[in-house]
């Protein structure tokens, strides 16, 4: 969701936040009222470098990550603009005497690190520093312990920053201070003030319900008066050493960055080039302005009066920026982005139609009835980290799997909630389940007992078989059942049992399920007279809700319906939900071929032209879960509203159409092997009967092969 919405609010934002920095440079009301310009520069403008921070923590921080390429590709792109930077402030630095200083290898490398080689430029290393700092303790503690960290390390700045008047009062803590400031000339740096700016905007972006603007904009208005208020304090008693971190900074800055992301519209890119390019050359303009009123004369003008000369100032570095950021747009390398146009195959997801179809499902349940999503086999092909990262932040909190490490790597993505495995784990496993906090079934009795003395306490859900035979403790083994309650290191959170023939209405089908259910609840009733506190109740898999919906359970294990389709197109159930497909499986035609008539095509010779044909080749196959029995014409395919059949056999990684009898039909067509309506042929419902089987085998099949599209 987040990377598919712009946030025009930033944008506009960032140009005045880079307009502010320049102000906090040259100080325009300084030739007029000292107390006006410390209430403008040094209150009002100390909310632009923060922003700047949580801009860039709002779009790269996310409990949601199982990968570094994110940070790395930040990481480098900042310092690319840092070495940039630092190369176009070398003559300055030269002029200045800078190399010429003492210990200035030493010194060099706290500039690099910490200050910056130019007073403005430590908002770069700063930005790494910090946002490498936010971004592991996001991952390692989630927001609110990382939060706590970075609040730490803020505290710590702040009585090296505008609170150092107290600190120095302390011998122990101003020695503290000065071995801080041995390293760093500010505590203003990546380490104490920026990580919890990048943890701010991280968790705004995470958030699954944000505050509306007018509380967003009340907040703001008392919070900024709070900080006005410390601020004129802490200056009319003169603690500061510098004047960057307030207590009050971050509440005001959490409002402000609420307020700001409720306006949303056309992504402006060039405004953040822009805004960019303004607060990295600004420091030039202003030494290009005083040395041209030296040569013109025009000091008292253009230097003196501090107004117009931060006036000029910010006008030559607009105009500089704009002409800058057309030639780079002109010029630019054009990069080859990964997109439908690119991949020789993909699926598309479609993140609406999931958040819909969770919604329908969460009305047809009874009340206080949760979903639990079942997210087995990569989220039924769909990719865990897409779905469960999205479900999650919808606000479901109750997941189920097949096997440890997919429990595993749902917590690695940052999945917060319940996670039940619901199949078998080694024993020897136990303390990966209590690190990572997972469920594990208990299959049966011997199983609960072996996994009791490893001496690690897991949590548990009891399976009960109740005429599936596959797993579980029978339901008439009362004591057996009863026992597992009172082992020392197994923890009961819930009690289910599976219905194995819910997806038919058949009366002797119904019958069985109806037996399966009235032995689960006669185990229940058992249990509750001999003083056993029931845990959470679940019987219901997809089928089991769209048949038997009044069931009093506590959570819903639905699986194939969540992603919008049934098993086969020949089920009937009482529910008739509007459900619609996640998935929809495309690729493109690579090549077209003439085929004269007794020409074959593919492997075996098995389609022979019975006439003059066109065949389009299409790269995928049955390596990327497209099935095989799909050949010789039985199945076929979508290009431009029209099917064209598949021919010949299926390959590993290709495979035929015949496109004679469609219109300008060329390379790169796009081609639907699985649609996302349900009511066509190629929904994954029809083509999984097509090829003998059922949706769930068809969409779990899908390969690692095929990227991911989110729409």
């Amino acid at each position: 969701m987040k990377k598919n919405t712009s946030y025009t609010g930033i944008d506009y934002f960032r140009l005045i936040a880079a307009f502010l920095i320049i102000t906090i440079h040259t100080s325009p009301l300084s030739s007029y009222n000292a107390m006006e310009n410390f209430i403008l520069t040094r209150i009002i403008a100390r909310v632009a470098v923060p922003f700047f921070f949580m801009t860039s923590g709002f779009f790269l921080i996310s409990r949601y990550v199982y990968r570094n390429d994110n940070l790395i590709k930040f990481i480098k792109g900042t310092a690319s603009i840092y070495a940039i930077s630092i190369f176009i402030y070398l003559p300055v630095n030269i002029y200045n005497g800078y190399f010429s200083m003492e210990n200035l290898i030493p010194n060099i490398i706290k500039d690099l690190v910490f200050d910056g080689t130019f007073y403005h430029l430590w908002y770069l290393p700063a930005t790494i520093l910090g946002g490498g700092i936010a971004w592991w303790l996001v991952k390692r503690l989630d927001y609110k312990k990382a939060l706590t960290v970075a609040a730490l390390l803020y505290l710590i700045g702040l009585f090296g920053d505008s609170y150092y008047g107290i600190t120095e009062k302390f011998s122990s803590l101003n020695s503290f201070y000065s071995l801080i400031f041995q390293i760093s000339d500010y505590t203003r740096n990546g380490v104490f003030f920026t990580p919890v700016f990048f943890v701010i905007g991280g968790y705004i972006a995470d958030s699954d319900h944000r505050i509306s603007l007018q509380k967003s904009l009340l907040g703001l208005l008392i919070s900024f008066l709070l900080m006005f208020l410390e601020a004129i304090t802490l200056h009319y008693f003169k603690l500061q050493r510098h004047d960057s971190m307030y207590v009050f900074l971050l509440p005001c800055m959490y409002f402000l960055f609420s307020s700001i992301i409720h306006f949303k519209g056309k992504r402006l890119v060039w405004l953040r080039t822009c805004s960019l390019i303004i607060y990295i050359i600004h420091p030039m303009m202003i030494v290009a302005i005083r040395f041209a009123a030296k040569f013109l004369h025009l000091q008292h003008l253009l230097v003196d009066n501090s107004l117009v000369h931060s006036f000029m100032v910010c006008l030559t570095s607009v105009v500089f920026s704009v002409l800058v950021a057309t030639l780079w747009n002109k010029f630019k390398p054009k990069k080859t982005t990964d997109t439908a146009e690119t991949d020789r195959a993909y699926l598309e997801i479609n993140l609406r139609n999931l958040e819909h179809n969770a919604k329908i499902l969460q009305q047809a349940m009874v009340p206080e009835c949760k979903l639990m999503a079942v997210v087995k086999a990569e989220a039924y092909g769909h990719g865990a980290f897409e779905i469960t990262s999205h479900l999650n932040k919808m606000g479901i909190k109750d997941f189920a799997v097949a096997t440890i490490d997919e429990g595993i790597h749902l917590r690695k993505y940052g999945i917060r909630g319940n996670i039940l495995i619901l199949g078998y784990t080694c024993i020897q496993r136990a303390p990966e389940l209590k690190k990572y906090d997972l469920t594990q079934t208990l299959i049966d009795f011997h199983y609960a007992s072996a996994l009791n003395s490893q001496g690690v306490v897991v949590k548990a859900h009891i399976k009960i078989d109740t005429g599936m035979h596959r797993l579980g403790i029978p339901s008439s083994d009362f004591s057996k059942v009863e026992k597992i309650f009172h082992m020392k290191n197994i923890k009961v959170y819930g009690i289910f049992t599976h219905l194995c023939c819910s997806d038919s209405l058949l009366p002797e089908d119904a019958a069985f399920t109806k037996k399966q259910i009235k032995c689960f609840y006669g185990l229940i009733d058992v249990l509750k007279k001999d003083g056993i506190t029931i845990p959470k109740l679940h019987i219901q898999s997809s089928y089991g809700l769209l048949n038997y919906p009044d069931l009093n359970c506590d959570y819903v294990r639905a699986g194939i319906a969540l992603y919008g389709v049934l098993s086969s197109p020949k089920d009937d159930t009482l529910l008739k939900l509007d459900l619609r497909p996640v998935l929809s499986l495309k690729s493109k035609i690579i090549l077209i071929r003439t085929i004269c008539t007794g020409e074959s095509v593919g492997y075996g010779r098995s389609f022979q032209a019975q006439r003059d044909s066109l065949i389009a080749i299409v790269p995928i196959g049955y390596g990327d879960g497209f099935p095989r029995s799909l050949s010789y014409g039985k199945g076929s395919v979508l290009i431009h509203d029209k099917y064209a059949p598949i021919v010949g056999r299926i390959c590993m990684d290709q495979l035929a159409v015949d496109v004679t009898e469609l219109d300008n039909v060329s390379v790169g067509d796009e081609v639907t092997l699985i649609s996302g309506d349900k009511f066509t042929e190629l929904s994954a419902t029809a083509v999984a009967a097509c090829s003998n089987s059922i949706s769930n085998e068809l969409l779990c099949r899908m390969g690692d092969r095929l990227s991911v599209k989110i729409t």
